[in-house]
Parts: structure tokens; sequence; C-alpha cells
């Protein structure tokens, strides 16, 4: 009788002890599991957050470059302007040089007249003066030439093809002046 007793005894504590142990087993494996989500759901948020610092990062480069497109954009801009503007300055000045230079500028009905009275009362200048004129005539043409081929070379270099068709057309205009410029000097030579 007592050594049933003891047998049950001992065969309800070792049921008991697994069933801690089983209980403790448990635990653990729910602490894991616990320990588990919390570090996927950590990765998770560390993920999005540097996806989300990347696409600032990359919206912020796309915003640079924009940025300085835009401002190549306003640089072409105000270079063609700048020569433009050059080119119809210096258009002004030869054209201003040409008159300057010829036998009394555009000949008017009023004008000839008077001219045709100056030249009774005045004789004309003498042939040093104007080959002197001729020689300084030829000198600013020269260097105006020059100075225009270069520039025209080196910014067309740089501009787009539209650009460099609309300033060559502005620059005929000035090859052509200079023509008559020299034809002119040439006439009053003779």
């Amino acid at each position: 009788m007592l050594r049933t007793e003891e047998r049950q005894r001992l065969a309800r504590e070792r049921r008991e002890e697994r069933e801690k142990q089983h209980a403790a087993k448990e635990t653990q494996i729910l602490e894991k599991e616990r320990k588990a989500k919390l570090q996927y759901e950590k990765q998770l948020e560390e993920r999005q957050r540097k996806l989300k610092e990347m696409k600032q990062k990359e919206e912020q480069r796309r915003a640079a470059v924009e940025e300085k497109r835009k401002q190549k954009i306003e640089e072409e801009k105000e270079r063609y302007e700048a020569v433009l503007h050059r080119t119809l300055e210096r258009n002004q000045r030869l054209e201003t040089r040409q008159k300057r230079w010829s036998w009394g500028g555009s000949v008017t009905p009023d004008s000839e007249g008077k001219t045709g009275k100056q030249h009774s009362s005045k004789r004309s200048p003498s042939t040093a003066n104007l080959k002197q004129a001729e020689a300084a005539v030829s000198k600013c043409l020269s260097s105006s030439a020059a100075l225009l081929n270069a520039s025209d070379r080196t910014r067309r270099s740089q501009l787009s093809p539209l650009d460099s068709s609309v300033i060559s057309r502005l620059l005929a205009p000035t090859q052509a002046s200079l023509a008559r410029s020299k034809s002119a000097a040439t006439l009053s030579a003779d």
C-alpha cells in the first residue's frame, strides 16, 4: 500500500515537473516569437525610413539638376542677348564710321545744293589727308573684321545651330557695311 502511494506521488511529481518544463518552454517560445516580431517591425521601420531618405535625396538631386539646367538656360539667354546687343552696337558704330568717312554721308536734295556751294567755296582735302583717312579706316575695319570673325567662331562653338544661324544673319549686314566702307575709302582716295 505504501509502495503504491509512493509510486503515485513520485509519478505525480514527475508529471508536475514535466508540465512546468513544458510551460517554461512555451513561455520561451512565445518570448522568442515576440522578440522576432519586434525585430521584424524594427527592420521594417528602418527600411521604410531609409527608402524615405533615399526618395528625399533623389528629389533634392532632381531639384538641384533642374535648378542648374534653368540657371544654364538663363545664362545662355543672357549671353545670347549680350551677343545680340554687342552686334547691334558694332553695326551702329560701323555705320556711323562709314557715314563719318564718306563724302558728306547720305545725299538729300537740300544737301546737294549745300555741297555744291561748299565745293565752290572750299577745296577738297589734300591727297595726304585722304591717305591717312584711308589707312585709319582700313585699320579699324580689319581689326573689327578680325574681332568679329574670332568672336563669331568661339560663340558659334558654344551656341546651338539656331542661335548661330541668327547671329550669322545679324553679322551679314555688318560685313556688307564693312565692304561699303572699304569701297567708300577707296573712292575717296581716288
